[in-house]
């Protein structure tokens, strides 16, 4: 992430999709006047992105049509099976694999998908993009043959493996997030008329006027959007448990002694709602938490009190990458679209690794802008 073209790549990419998948689906149903799973449609336009930039391939999951796509689908599948093996003991999970029913079963037609998917993708030669762009997979294979991996494992796994990794925190981790910002922001149409403000303000894009795409550096000046996407993160990180085991007995901060092998689960979603971390308002939809005083910029907090990218060692390289994706797509949206929920539609979190919207985001849009 460090290369010189790799933000360069990346936001030609985010653009391109956004302009030639998203805008046009999204206008589709706009003027068919037809409610739509707006997490769906998130979650194609993220797994077409992320597939573009890192496989140079596009797989076409977002038209509207929705097309049906097996790894696409499958990514979905495979959460609630995965979150079933944290909760269940080992012992249920091993017979339902052995005798591949229920969860299990899903699984592995799940795991089957992405590999019809990955590995006619997978070659020593790599995909090569325009010459500017970054070549993921030469960086990949460098780091495997300068690594102890290749002593024990194969290279073509490793790289199936890494892009599985990938796609779950490309397309899942921005569309949901994407997806509940959505959501709370048809809560609080106040702040969607700020995001609306500062978009005319700092990216000098009025009303009515022709949409111009703004460069990631740009990005960077949206400080309402940033923490607004924050907030957003707080009372809904992608992520809402993580699970870690200790390979040697510990002492944890707290005092607590954990024995080796013992399960310690953190609970992110629950962190985002604690008075004690965030405040007697910690279950109020407030962006300007997180905006320095007389709004000079983002304020900073610790990822060990904000640990919707993880925190420590674990802290996810690809935070900034995340954020300049989100207000891409969140900008464009939110000038061109009005996004209402539809009230009848139930939204809650899903039983899965990832907070998914249970039953999708239905809304319908009504035109603000023209495209």
């Amino acid at each position: 992430m460090s290369h010189k073209n790799f933000y360069g790549s990346l936001e030609r990419t985010v653009w391109q999709k956004v302009e030639t998948r998203l805008i046009p689906v999204l206008d589709y149903f706009c003027k068919q006047g037809t409610d739509f799973d707006m997490q769906d449609v998130l979650q194609r336009h993220s797994f077409d992105t992320t597939c573009q930039f890192f496989l140079n391939y596009d797989p076409g999951s977002l038209s509207p049509d929705l097309p049906n796509v097996p790894c696409e689908k499958a990514l979905s599948d495979a959460l609630e099976p995965l979150f079933h093996r944290h909760i269940v003991p080992k012992s249920i999970w091993k017979v339902q694999k052995w005798l591949n029913i229920g969860n299990e079963k899903k699984l592995l037609e799940s795991w089957k998908a992405f590999d019809d998917f990955i590995y006619p993708h997978i070659s020593l030669e790599g995909n090569q993009g325009e010459e500017n762009d970054v070549n993921v997979f030469a960086s990949f294979r460098k780091a495997y043959e300068e690594s102890d991996l290749k002593f024990s494992r194969d290279l073509t796994h490793f790289l199936r493996d890494t892009f599985l990794g990938l796609l779950f925190a490309g397309r899942d981790s921005l569309s949901i997030s994407l997806t509940w910002f959505f959501w709370v922001i048809s809560k609080n149409p106040w702040a969607e008329i700020k995001i609306q403000e500062e978009i005319e303000t700092v990216l000098q894009i009025k009303r009515n006027e022709k949409w111009r795409f703004f460069s990631a550096e740009e990005s960077h000046k949206l400080v309402y959007l940033h923490a607004a996407l924050c907030e957003t993160l707080r009372l809904f990180p992608p992520i809402a448990l993580e699970l870690k085991t200790p390979t040697e007995p510990d002492i944890l901060p707290s005092g607590n002694y954990v024995d080796k092998g013992t399960k310690v689960i953190l609970p992110f979603y629950s962190t985002g709602r604690m008075e004690s971390v965030w405040g007697k308002d910690c279950l109020e939809f407030k962006p300007d938490r997180w905006i320095l005083p007389g709004g000079r910029g983002v304020k900073h907090e610790s990822s060990y009190k904000f640990p919707a990218f993880n925190a420590g060692p674990r802290t996810c390289p690809g935070k900034k990458m995340a954020f300049i994706q989100m207000k891409m797509v969140a900008a464009t949206i939110i000038h061109h679209f009005q996004v209402q929920v539809v009230e009848s539609h139930l939204v809650a979190p899903r039983d899965a690794i990832m907070l998914k919207a249970k039953h999708g985001l239905m809304v319908r849009l009504s035109r603000k802008n023209a495209l």
